[in-house]
């Protein structure tokens, strides 16, 4: 039976005491999310010590924080009424600043209303603060928005805490509107119309429910430890509502079939657990050694999306394994309660069934224009990939109604070339004359150009510091450029000085997460090309099989990166589908992409092919296995497709742009995969390969035979 149907067994066999296991599992991480969860942040840090980090670190030793010179955050006041200068416009700063002193979010002393400054009509003042956290945002976000009310004055915000602070507001936004009142119900929907019984389509979500929140208590425990990413609670709610629903679909499925098989309900279950769950545990495996893949890459904001997958991965498999078949050994023939009219009915399976089968039947007519004109449609779909641009979604792609973005359109407007994100050229050796006078030089040139502004310059025993605005948005790509610009030449400028200079600040922190995450993409590319290879080719022994599946994964991936760059920076489509186009792909996206979707998409390959490997061996006919294999699993490979969709359409219906980008990408690749690539490329390929199809050079016969379903054991009479 294997170790997999033994365990499904004596889970069935001691329900209670599985699901009391699980019990404890599930208080114990409701208790540590409540108790020892600490506070995520939105920030993206290096792991490899880059430029902007040791230069933050320089700028600390040598200027520790002074809450009276250190700036966070903005406020812009302004009046159509009131000139600075008029008492009622002083009377209102002075009032508001009282405010904003009460809520104890704001160090050091209240800036001097003298030393403000004012825009250009006079109309506008700009107010340095010093906010000690990101809660204390929330409080001066409250301050402001109430002075906002005032219908002589506008009073907006925006700086590095409440741009973090509407980061975090965005990301439980979406994760409420997105995955849980759209992704959540969706799935319901489809496994209802899979199913066709109530309680079989309830027990899925309450899989990916426990494992969600399993999952979470040990996220709670490694943030008392690690700081992790704020966005890593909505990357594993969707994918454990993917992966835990799915990998209960394929399991109770089988079990529905051993039933009706005649088995008796234990012995089904054991069946299942030798069969579907094996797969489901070799399937879950390949996803979260994939997932390894990110660790690659010296990115914080990558290694907790990563930990955030990985955790529910397994987990997800844990209650596949144990806890499903224990609620399975309670219910019975009960699973099926409440079947639904027509969809209810196995006629539903068959009419599918036919259905596939009729398309592959057409396909395999003819195979070869079927697949030059298929692999032609998704080859023209990943053509816009060579315009790819790689950026990071900054305030300016927030909504309007967020503090941060009125904030920064307000400061745009009344302070073009002021920024509370400024560039930091920061230098040793600084009293050397040479050294201060390149310094001097190097701010002389900055302010005139456009891209930066008239900055200041200080020192402190050995280091000194060119302060100097960016201009736009920090994380904009003009704002980039022009900071990658600047560190050749600052490395120019200082050559031969032994000033060791280092640029700065938020955009050059920018500039360092776009390398970080970027340039590792060929070896996280190799290593889970390399982990598919090997896996596929163990699993099916065949090196054409394995290839095969590659080259079709690059094609649906190719296809959804080739989609993504039109739908978001060309706009095509953006309105009708409600995003918002931008300039850029978020920087992580396409590499998290091609790692998540080569292991989902894992899921139902493994399971189709297997049992396209299961008729041919029986029948010996490739074109029989490849037609039986899509027409057999056709509801169930559909069903846990469209559940993927639809959970990951939920990112896309969010506010963030980088979650609205891997929805979509997510999304429109499994669609792909699950129609084109499943009904018309894999057929024809197989078809045109015949029984070459199942190659396995001689010097590889040593692999372990792993039958990746196993075998049931045989019904007893």
């Amino acid at each position: 039976m294997g170790l997999t149907g033994r365990i499904a067994r004596a889970c069935a066999t001691h329900p209670w005491r599985t699901l009391a296991a699980w019990g404890v599992a599930l208080a114990v991480s409701l208790a540590a999310l409540l108790l020892v969860m600490t506070g995520l942040t939105t920030e993206a840090l290096g792991t490899n010590n880059p430029e902007s980090e040791r230069a933050d670190e320089r700028l600390f030793a040598a200027f520790p924080p002074d809450p009276s010179r250190t700036v966070t955050d903005v406020v812009i006041a302004r009046s159509e009424r009131y000139r600075i200068d008029e008492p009622a416009f002083r009377a209102f700063l002075a009032q508001q600043a009282a405010a904003v002193a009460a809520t104890s979010a704001v160090a050091g002393p209240p800036p001097s209303l003298d030393r403000l400054q004012v825009s250009a009509d006079r109309h506008a003042v700009l107010i340095p603060l010093f906010l000690t956290s990101e809660e204390g945002a929330a409080d001066v976000i409250e301050v402001v928005e109430r002075a906002d009310a005032d219908p002589n004055f506008s009073v907006a915000i925006t700086g590095a805490q409440t741009r973090d602070h509407d980061f975090n507001l965005l990301s439980e936004r979406d994760l409420q509107n997105g995955e849980l009142k759209f992704g959540l119900p969706a799935a319901l929907i489809v496994l209802l119309l899979v199913f066709g019984a109530v309680v079989a389509a309830f027990v899925p979500l309450l899989m990916a429910i426990f494992s969600i929140l399993v999952a979470l208590g040990l996220v709670a425990v490694l943030s008392t430890q690690f700081e992790l990413s704020v966005f890593i609670v909505n990357m594993l709610t969707g994918m454990g509502l993917a992966l835990g629903i799915d990998y209960s679909l394929f399991v109770i499925s089988r079990y529905r079939e051993e039933r009706a098989g005649g088995r008796e309900p234990l012995d089904a279950i054991g069946a299942s657990g030798a069969t579907a769950s094996r797969a489901v545990f070799f399937s879950g495996f390949a996803f979260v050694v994939a997932m390894f893949g990110m660790f690659i890459v010296p990115s914080t904001i990558m290694r907790a999306l990563a930990v955030g997958a990985i955790l529910v991965g397994v987990t997800s498999v844990a209650a596949a394994l144990t806890l499903l078949p224990a609620l399975l050994g309670l219910l019975h023939d009960r699973v099926d309660a409440l079947r639904l009219p027509i969809v209810g009915r196995s006629a539903a399976d068959r009419a599918e069934g036919r259905f596939w089968r009729a398309v592959v039947d057409r396909v395999l007519r003819r195979p070869g224009l079927s697949l030059a004109v298929s692999v032609a449609l998704l080859v023209a779909a990943a053509l816009p990939i060579l315009g790819m641009n790689v950026g990071n979604a900054g305030i300016s792609t927030l909504p309007d109604d967020l503090a941060s973005k009125r904030g920064f359109l307000a400061l745009q407007r009344d302070f073009g070339g002021r920024t509370p994100n400024p560039v930091q050229v920061v230098v040793k050796n600084a009293t050397s004359p040479a050294v201060r006078q390149r310094l001097e030089e190097l701010g002389q040139r900055l302010s005139r150009d456009s891209r930066f502004g008239p900055g200041s310059t200080r020192s402190a025993g050995d280091v000194a510091v060119l302060e100097a605005p960016v201009r736009g948005d920090p994380s904009g790509d003009e704002a980039v450029a022009a900071v990658r610009e600047l560190r050749e030449e600052v490395d120019s400028a200082f050559a031969g000085s032994g000033a060791d200079p280092l640029v700065g600040g938020t955009t050059s922190e920018n500039v360092d997460y776009f390398d970080n995450v970027t340039n590792p993409a060929p070896f996280v590319f190799a290593f889970v090309l390399a982990l598919s290879l090997v896996l596929l080719t163990i699993a099916f022994r065949s090196v054409a099989v394995a290839a095969t599946a590659i080259v079709l994964n690059f094609l649906s991936v190719g296809a959804a990166y080739g989609l993504l760059v039109l739908v978001f920076q060309h706009g095509v489509g953006a309105g009708l589908l409600g995003f918002q186009q931008v300039d850029t792909i978020e920087a992580w996206v396409p590499l998290f992409l091609f790692s998540v979707l080569f292991g989902l998409s894992m899921d139902y390959q493994v399971f189709l092919l297997s049992r396209i490997r299961e008729r041919f061996d029986r029948s010996r006919d490739t074109r029989d296995a490849v037609a039986w294999g899509v027409a057999s699993t056709a509801r169930i490979i559909t069903g846990a497709a469209l559940i993927i969709v639809a959970v990951f359409s939920g990112f896309a219906r969010g506010d963030l742009v980088m979650f609205q980008q891997m929805g979509f990408g997510v999304a429109v690749s499994l669609l792909i995969d699950a129609t084109v690539i499943r009904s018309i490329v894999l057929p024809s390929l197989m078809a045109l390969l015949g029984d070459r199809t199942w190659y396995l050079p001689r010097w590889l016969e040593w692999i372990p035979h792993l039958e990746v379903e196993g075998h049931a054991e045989p019904q007893r009479s």
